[in-house]
């Protein structure tokens, strides 16, 4: 099973981006050379986000969709997202009330299906599988950028301190996979699977309650979060929050995934 595992690209990517992030932080705390800084961040902002959608694009891609176009759609799709996001929440970022929240989750769950909506425009590709990759790229490209602003602030607010980066680092690259890239795919899946039942463009109640539920969830994520500031028991409760939040999230996605896997099975199995 290790073997196997080794021969998987996911993996490889995971290990080899791991390997490459301790060189370069080693080096950094070795010689205090600022100049390894933006790879330090850039390693640490996109290895779990590359390694989650190479998993997806591996077990349940469609044979049509490209490596060039699922880099765009992580490249594009997250450039995009967070400057459509952070143009128009500017002004509800300024109060951090509950509305505020819920505000900064709606504005940013649509602005990250500007690039998957392109897509589903389109027509070309039409499966609830495709919809699923597209959402998790966009998503994860999305958060990955998102991560690097947050650790380039965070490395002036501390006036270079590597070991409160490598924490801001650790802590997003963790919890990546459990936000962004699980709302947008499961979105994106439920808007294609209902195309692809009904046999054209749809936005029913399935799709919009789908949307709507990503919503909330990404509202009481940054509400949960924002808890952390409360001394002592505020802590306890973000992680007890963030924990229920994020398997709720995954196994939003992991139940899409099975079903769009099993359909990609039995359309091989009848061909």
């Amino acid at each position: 099973m290790i073997t196997r595992l080794f021969h998987q690209r996911w993996f490889q990517i995971f290990a080899g981006g791991i390997l490459l992030f301790v060189i370069t932080e080693q080096a950094l705390r070795l010689t205090g050379n600022p100049n390894y800084f933006p790879t330090v961040i850039l390693l640490g902002a996109f290895i779990v986000p590359v390694t989650f959608v190479s998993y997806f694009y591996e077990h349940v891609r469609d044979r049509d969709i490209s490596q060039s176009l699922l880099i765009t759609a992580f490249l594009a799709g997250g450039m995009l997202g967070l400057a459509a996001a952070g143009v128009v929440e500017y002004g509800a970022l300024q109060k951090m009330s509950i509305g505020a929240l819920f505000g900064v989750g709606f504005i940013e769950e649509s602005a990250k299906l500007i690039f998957p909506i392109a897509m589903y425009i389109g027509w070309r590709y039409r499966h609830e599988a495709d919809g699923l990759i597209f959402g998790i790229a966009a998503g994860m490209g999305f958060a990955a950028l998102e991560t690097m602003g947050y650790a380039l602030v965070t490395l002036i607010q501390s006036r270079g301190d590597v070991a409160t980066l490598e924490q801001v680092l650790f802590l997003r690259g963790l919890l990546s996979p459990a936000g962004h890239a699980t709302w947008t795919g499961f979105v994106c899946a439920i808007l294609w699977y209902e195309r692809e039942m009904k046999g054209r463009i749809t936005i029913n109640f399935p799709v919009i309650g789908a949307f709507l539920l990503v919503v909330l969830l990404h509202a009481l994520w940054d509400i949960v979060a924002s808890l952390g500031r409360i001394p002592q028991s505020g802590f306890i409760i973000t992680i007890i929050g963030n924990t229920v939040l994020a398997l709720i999230s995954l196994s939003l996605v992991i139940w899409r995934f099975r079903k769009a896997r099993a359909r990609i099975l039995q359309s091989d199995q009848s061909q």
